[in-house]
């Protein structure tokens, strides 16, 4: 047997001579992977009691949303209807300002599911935030086309940071702005941007990223100040700022041949 096993055993032991003769990368010696800031891992499934976030607060939906919850049910066979968790959640966090272990655990009563089952939706999709966030939940897209389009999207988290006074997963003392940063939303031809609450806002610069975030923040005491979502650059989607450079003829079909023939 030990002959048998003397092979494996040298090659063990060799393997292990390697690894501890090899050099430790240590942060002096080699660039950052990532410049954001450092967040636990267990943040993502793990719930403890605060004085704004415990069981022990009650909730309970609006008359308004009851109304909404009876139109997403009969979406769906009763049998199915644990399925409508993820909508439910959403509504509950619209109403509380954010996806609480009480909303959760009403939307579990609801639904008639093991409140479990709700609390492994809730830390599974990033977009339930499941401790509060501030008036306005600033989510900068930090991923490459935002970081190589346009100004990139390094100076627009600076230009946040410096205009706030936060870091990324912190909340200003006014509780108005809460900002992180979030991988691709989906806007690569209008980068760099951010969506703040359910609107996105594109073409960005410093300066621009300035001026809108301090426009959200008058519109708290005038609606009428509250910036318009889209591109700031002034172009209405995602055309060619500079105007159209193709497709600006009659396209050929079986009708069309060419004039020289």
């Amino acid at each position: 047997m030990a002959s048998k096993l003397t092979p494996f055993l040298r090659t063990a032991a060799r393997s292990a001579s390697r690894a501890s003769a090899r050099p430790l990368i240590t942060q002096q010696s080699s660039r950052a992977f990532t410049i954001s800031a450092r967040k636990q891992s267990d943040v993502l499934m793990v719930h403890r009691n605060t004085s704004d976030n415990n069981p022990n607060i009650p909730f309970k939906f609006t008359e308004e949303n009851e109304k909404i919850i009876t139109e997403v049910l009969k979406r769906y066979p009763p049998q199915y209807k644990k399925a409508a968790v993820m909508p439910l959640l959403d509504l509950g966090q619209r109403q509380h300002g954010f996806t609480s272990i009480s909303v959760m655990n009403e939307v579990a009563r609801i639904l008639e599911m093991p409140p479990q089952r709700v609390y492994e939706v809730a830390s599974f999709y990033t977009m339930y935030n499941r401790t509060p966030v501030g008036k306005f939940h600033v989510q900068a897209c930090t991923t490459t086309p935002c970081q190589l389009g346009g100004c990139g999207s390094d100076v627009i988290v600076q230009a946040i940071k410096e205009h706030l006074g936060i870091k990324q997963g912190e909340t200003t003392k006014d509780g108005l702005f809460t900002f992180i940063e979030v991988e691709c939303l989906g806007a690569c031809v209008n980068a760099p941007m951010v969506q703040i609450n359910d609107e996105y806002y594109e073409d960005l610069t410093p300066e621009t990223i300035k001026s809108l975030l301090t426009a959200l923040k008058e519109s708290v005491t005038d609606a009428s100040k509250a910036p318009k979502p889209g591109p700031v650059s002034g172009r209405e989607t995602c055309e060619n700022s500079a105007g159209l450079t193709n497709l600006t003829s009659e396209p050929w079909g079986t009708e069309t041949t060419r004039e020289d023939l």
